[in-house]
Formats: structure tokens, C-alpha cells, sequence
């Protein structure tokens, strides 16, 4: 049995490796470009590319390799599928990666990579090391999320456990890409945000987020009423997990994750929607940063 464990998080822009040994420290790590645009099979190939400089660096090829993907593997068809690097939608990518790398993939959405890492090596590890039940979300330009229950990444049925952002929040709200209108991806995305201010402060061109936020601390009106959007939003779909899920922990990435405020309006913007009269569930920034899911993706081949 090697004494490492391979990871590869495959995001749109940039791939990136992680070796880690059996303390889970990381040994090893790299990153290159995607380069989608010039199609799937040239992915397949960068993929293989960067194994192999990883794998001659340290002097080890893998014996398994974890991937974090966009989108899910369908377990019924053996294809991808909602994927927003769309190239990747219908292909058979765990036999294509094994056929290049030679050896055996295991892949999982990246957000239930995230949710994984910081359970095991991030911020859950930390606060509150015995939790049974964690819900991982990736708040930036969409919304993902995964779950974990007693430290193993939670798949389902169709392979969609925990695609909050899909559930649709704002009756004839904007439309998704999924296809459907008022997802939670749509109200309180980054994007969704820029696109709210945008509309209320009758501006021409998008407003950054973080720019939205220093705006609505000086008192700017729409910034205001977007960030009071989120708050509300925010809370309301918390809550129908919490009453489906009841974690001990959530954690909170993405670009999104990192406005100060909305922690402090969580509680009293959850409250009012949950089954309950007091909410004890731990809801917090993550530990690990962009290290997260390439890290997790790792874990999903960690020997026992």
C-alpha cells in the first residue's frame, strides 16, 4: 500500500494536484491551466500531463487517484452530467481518466470534496470534531453544496445529494440554467447579487460584490437592500435543510462565505423558517481556503 494518496481538483479554469501522505500533510502540489476550450480530449491530456510531472517529481506514481469535478457522475448512465464546464456533460470521464492514467479514478462533485476536507482536516476538525452531520456550501458565482455524515461524502440516489442550489427559492424568479426559475443559485449567488444591485441601482454596467458590500456599510441604499436580500434568502433556504439534515456544523465557502455580516444576521434570519425554537447548528467561514477541494479529492482514496 503506497504511503501517499493522489488528488485532482478539475475546475474551469485551472487543474490542480495534491499528494498527501498517511498524516495528511500535503508533499506535493501543482497546478496548470484547463484549457477547455480546446475540448474534452485535450482536458483528458492536461490531466495526464500534470499526473506525470507530479509522479516524476516525487519519484511515485499513484495507485488510485481522487478527482473533485464539476457537476456528477450519473450513477445509472456512467456520465457526466450538470456540469457548468459543459464539455464535460455526457462522458464517460472516470474510464476516460483511468484509460490516460492507468490506473483506478474515484470521482465526486467538488463541493463534496470541500464539505469533506474541512470535516476532516479544516474548520469541523477544530470546533466540533465529534459532528456527524455536515453541510458544505460553495457560495461564488453559483451555489454547490455537499454532505457528510459520520466523515463520508453523502452521493444518493441520482448522485445529486446535496444540490441545494437547485431548489427553487423565488416563486417566477430569474431563470437557471438547470432550467428552472427562482433556484437559490439564482437569488444569492455572487452573480445573482451583482445582477439584483445592478436592477435597483439602475446601473449599466455590474458591480463587483465585495464593492456591494463596502457600499451598503456607507449607507448606499440598493447595497442595502441586496445584502437584506441575501440575509433573508439565506436564511430561508438554511433553514429547509436544517429541518431536513439538522447538521451539527455548516460551513460557508465561496466568495460569497466571505461577507462578515452574514453571519451575524444568520441566526435571526433562520429562525423564523426552522422547526424549532432555538438553532444550535454551528454556522462558519472554512478553514482551508482554496486547498479545500483538491484536498478532499484526495481523501476519497485515503486507505482506512
Amino acid at each position: 500500500m503506497s504511503q501517499f494518496y493522489w488528488g485532482v481538483d478539475l475546475g474551469g479554469t485551472k487543474i490542480e494536484c495534491a499528494v498527501m501522505n498517511t498524516e495528511d500533510q500535503c508533499v506535493l502540489r501543482h497546478r496548470i491551466d484547463t484549457e477547455g476550450e480546446q475540448g474534452y480530449e485535450h482536458v483528458i491530456g492536461r490531466i495526464g500531463l500534470l499526473v506525470n510531472t507530479c509522479a516524476n517529481e516525487l519519484g511515485v506514481f499513484p495507485e488510485r487517484v481522487g478527482f473533485g469535478t464539476p457537476g456528477t457522475l450519473d450513477p445509472a448512465t456512467g456520465v457526466m452530467k450538470n456540469c457548468n464546464s459543459t464539455f464535460l456533460n455526457g462522458r464517460t470521464l472516470d474510464r476516460d481518466l483511468e484509460a490516460e492514467l492507468g490506473v483506478p479514478v474515484v470521482l465526486a462533485n467538488d463541493a463534496n470534496c470541500f464539505a469533506l476536507a474541512e470535516t476532516r482536516l479544516g474548520v469541523v476538525k477544530d470546533i466540533c470534531p465529534d459532528a456527524q452531520v455536515v453541510f458544505g456550501i460553495i457560495m461564488g458565482t453559483g451555489v454547490g453544496s455537499g454532505i457528510v455524515v459520520h466523515n463520508q461524502a453523502l452521493y444518493g440516489c441520482h448522485g445529486i445529494a446535496g444540490e441545494w442550489g437547485h431548489n427553487v427559492i423565488e416563486a417566477g424568479g430569474v431563470a437557471c440554467y438547470c432550467g428552472k426559475a427562482g433556484c437559490v443559485e439564482t437569488v444569492i449567488s455572487g452573480k445573482g447579487l451583482e445582477q439584483y444591485f445592478q436592477q435597483q441601482a439602475k446601473v449599466s454596467a455590474p458591480v463587483p460584490l465585495q464593492q456591494i458590500v463596502a457600499m451598503s456599510a456607507q449607507g448606499e441604499p440598493a447595497a442595502q437592500k441586496t445584502l437584506d436580500r441575501l440575509y433573508s434568502y439565506f436564511g430561508k433556504a438554511v433553514a429547509q435543510v436544517i429541518n431536513i439534515l439538522d447538521p451539527d456544523v455548516i460551513v460557508v465557502g465561496g466568495g460569497v462565505g466571505n461577507i462578515d455580516s452574514l453571519y451575524e444576521h444568520a441566526e435571526q434570519a433562520i429562525l423564523p423558517h426552522l422547526f424549532n425554537p432555538v438553532l444550535n447548528t454551528r454556522i462558519v467561514k472554512p478553514k482551508l481556503g482554496d486547498s479545500a477541494g483538491v484536498f478532499g479529492a484526495a481523501m476519497l482514496v485515503k486507505p482506512n
